[in-house]
């Protein structure tokens, strides 16, 4: 099917993963087509390239000679583009629906867990590059370097591609090696508890036709079982000099070494590799400076991802202040992991919570607030630093200019679109 289509049509075209099939389709040679609620500069990028994008879901946008239709998967059964599709008896896939049938024609590594995903593709994929193995990398983010940024197209057999979790999506992949950041309690919208999600990863394992790589210092990940298993360790790299701060990429760096050993890629060819990684699209992305502070774009939504960067925000910037402004990314996730998220501040030296991103197509009522995290943490950290909310983007930025003295590293941090806030800073 994938291999067939002429003419492929994406619905959510200006998604970060959905953009990434259409450049890759585009280097085919295929005809795009698609369409999303609103553009953005991934739509502009795409229509460049080739790709004939409408604004706005019609059943017309879905031109006659389509074969073949790529879905967002918050585009559910009921949009009218993928009705039209069923009239038409045009095949539909899903984003990873379509990944999983790419990966039949690759040796396949799945680069899949709770925290640090893309970061860890990048890394895979720059070593795989430097080691002259030429590989097609699919990625969450975008990668400095790389021309087409959240994909790179290579002429090997080797496909990386970063397996979202959410939904289930990383079991559609076939993959020969498959490596697990981490698991841990998120994305409980779609998941019943922590057991469910750990068994959805145990499918992943079984369904691994060679290796799979597990965190030794994780210890959900360890609950894992399979002859297929083996471990790695933050120890692993103990010595690299890393350009990019904080444990947590010290950890991504030792995930992505593991792979590149399987494949007998040099040792010093993966050392200087990753000492050379600068970082990808808002994963501790220094995006400028205003008035003598440091503006971070990070795109950090799980408590864990919070504190791991705020640690290393305060040992890569020692006796700096640090200012966060946070956004919550759904109301379903924050009010799940509410305790987990309290917590999760205490090392920022001022606190700026924005109202929560709502996510279109997701389980999500408004019955928790960012008002409600503000006076959580206000009785676990009280009035010695300065803590407040905003209702908007405008407000955050408004108190962030506020605020910000020279010296200060802030971090604009959530997956929602709060890395808007960030680029008008800088």
């Amino acid at each position: 099917m994938v291999d067939e289509a002429r003419h492929i049509h994406l619905i959510g075209a200006g998604g970060i993963g959905i953009s990434a099939v259409g450049k890759f389709l585009l280097a085919q040679g295929k005809t795009v087509s698609g369409s999303d609620s609103i553009g953005s500069p991934i739509i502009d990028d795409l229509m460049k390239r080739g790709a004939a994008i409408k604004i706005g879901h019609e059943a017309g946008n879905i031109p006659v000679e389509c074969d073949l239709v790529v879905y967002t998967e918050a585009a559910g059964p009921d949009n009218v583009e993928r009705i039209e599709a069923q009239k038409r008896g045009i095949p539909q896939l899903g984003h990873f629906g379509w990944l999983g049938e790419l990966s039949k024609q690759y040796r396949t590594v799945c680069v899949t867990g709770t925290n640090g995903k893309s970061t860890t593709t990048a890394m895979t994929g720059q070593i795989f590059v430097d080691a002259g193995l030429d590989p097609t990398v699919f990625v969450g983010s975008l990668v400095p370097g790389w021309e087409l940024g959240n994909v790179r197209i290579g002429q090997s057999d080797i496909l990386i591609v970063e397996g979202d979790e959410y939904k289930q999506k990383m079991v559609q992949l076939h993959p020969e090696v498959t490596v697990i950041t981490n698991i841990e309690e998120d994305h409980l919208d779609v998941y019943r508890d922590l057991d469910h999600i750990v068994a959805t990863f145990q499918q992943l394992v079984e369904q691994t036709s060679k290796k799979v790589f597990i965190n030794a210092d994780d210890t959900n990940s360890q609950r894992l079982t399979g002859s297929s298993i083996a471990k790695y360790s933050i120890n692993d790299v103990v010595g690299y000099e890393l350009l990019v701060p904080g444990e947590f990429n010290r950890a991504n760096a030792a995930t992505a070494s593991a792979v590149a050993h399987e494949f007998g890629i040099n040792a010093e060819v993966i050392r200087k590799s990753l000492e050379s990684y600068r970082g990808i699209w808002r994963r501790f992305e220094v995006v400028g400076e205003l008035n003598g502070a440091t503006i971070v774009s990070d795109y950090g939504h799980h408590p864990t991802a919070i504190k791991a960067t705020l640690e290393g925000a305060k040992k890569f910037y020692p006796g700096r202040r640090i200012v966060l402004c946070f956004q919550p990314h759904q109301h379903n996730r924050t009010r799940e992991l509410f305790d987990e998220f309290v917590a999760s501040f205490d090392l920022a030296d001022a606190l700026i919570l924005v109202e929560i991103y709502g996510v279109k197509g997701r389980t999500d009522d408004a019955t928790v607030s960012s008002c409600d995290l503000l006076a959580a943490v206000e009785a676990r950290l009280g009035h010695d630093r300065p803590l407040s909310y905003a209702k908007d983007l405008a407000a955050a930025e408004a108190e962030i200019r506020a605020l910000i003295k020279p010296g200060d590293v802030v971090i604009v941090m959530g997956a929602g679109d709060i890395d808007e806030v960030a680029r008008k800073l800088a």
